[in-house]
């Protein structure tokens, strides 16, 4: 065994003794939720969270209870004490100030499509050199990334882009699904989402909202509450999405599966209602060597949530990233290119 591979060892064996130190940036329903996941892990120590009003930073780990008071009740992670700092460039700032942060879980909205691509700017610029990974869902955002690729490979980040649930785990999932065929038909995924309180992911709500007919993303964007509120009053409470933009098709195409008009996603999202009004599941259609036509079906659990489903993979995919990072390996990733690993 040479060298390189005695060192690639220690380096693996350290990641599993040493827990890397994680920032959620975005503190809304989905940023709340990954620090619930956080604090019931051992390989992870979340030290750090910005909003669009400030943040926080602990090295010795934060407080999930504390956090979410303190956002609840006064909008802003920098009213936290002793921790938190006031900013209206609360994300660069964060960053600038410290290089404790390892692994970042970008709980952002994807509104508008650039948006994600300022904050990777912001990132590159900063020299700031870690691991990222976000749960980006429009197919023209993700494409904004891509045109980042070369940058984030020479700056020293590793960045997981599509790792939440859909782009995410089901792309993941077709991908391997995929390998009993010679030829993909056709890949299909279907969403169910059960939300008790709308209120709670307003972002993600609004991202939903713009596939809808008559709307599109800066419509959804601009809208108050009180119009999606008008909005959900019309339809009961429910969005039923067809035909949507998502980067599943981009991830898949990418990833030599088939050709992105190939793939088609859509769902219902129940945004009155905990319980989800239809099965999650992703279907995978495609002829076998013998020249049969098949259909794989991979079905999420119902008592799964949307949070759970988006958190878990995104940070099984940044533990991921940070073994690619400790090996060398920089630039931009998909999901559908590299496999998550459990977080315990």
């Amino acid at each position: 065994m040479n060298r390189d591979a005695i060192e690639d060892g220690r380096n693996a064996n350290s990641l599993q003794h040493s827990p890397i130190r994680v920032g959620v940036l975005g503190f809304g329903g989905l940023g709340q939720a990954a620090a619930r996941v956080l604090a019931l892990k051992q390989e992870m120590q979340w030290v750090a969270a910005a909003d669009h009003k400030g943040y926080v930073f602990a090295p010795s780990g934060l407080s999930v209870e504390d956090c979410v008071k303190t956002y609840q009740t006064q909008g802003s992670l920098g009213y936290l004490e002793p921790f938190g700092v006031l900013s209206n460039n609360s994300i660069h700032d964060l960053l600038a100030q410290t290089v404790q942060v390892q692994g970042l879980f970008l709980a952002l909205p994807n509104l508008p499509n650039t948006f994600m691509a300022t904050v990777v700017r912001q990132l590159i610029d900063l020299g700031w050199q870690g691991v990222v990974v976000d749960a980006i869902k429009r197919t023209t955002a993700m494409e904004h990334l891509f045109q980042m690729e070369d940058e984030l490979k020479a700056s020293g980040i590793t960045y997981l882009t599509g790792c939440g649930a859909t782009p995410g785990l089901l792309t993941a999932a077709a991908a391997i699904a995929a390998q009993s065929y010679t030829e993909i038909h056709s890949v299909n995924i279907t969403f169910g989402v059960g939300i008790a309180n709308w209120e709670a992911y307003r972002a993600t709500i609004r991202e939903d909202i713009a596939h809808l007919p008559g709307y599109d993303v800066e419509r959804a964007r601009k809208m108050t509450d009180a119009e999606v509120e008008a909005l959900l009053n019309q339809t009961n409470g429910l969005l039923t999405l067809e035909n949507m933009e998502h980067a599943d098709d981009l991830m898949l195409e990418l990833a030599g599966i088939c050709s992105r008009d190939r793939v088609t996603v859509g769902g219902v999202v129940d945004t009155r209602h905990s319980k989800k009004p239809l099965s999650t599941n992703v279907q995978v259609t495609g002829r076998t060597f013998e020249g049969k036509i098949s259909t794989h079906t991979f079905t999420l659990g119902d008592e799964t949530s949307m949070a759970a489903n988006v958190c878990g993979p995104a940070f099984g995919y940044l533990k991921a990233g940070a073994k690619l990072q400790q090996r060398g390996v920089h630039g931009l990733f998909t999901a559908a290119e590299v496999m998550p690993q459990f977080v315990k």
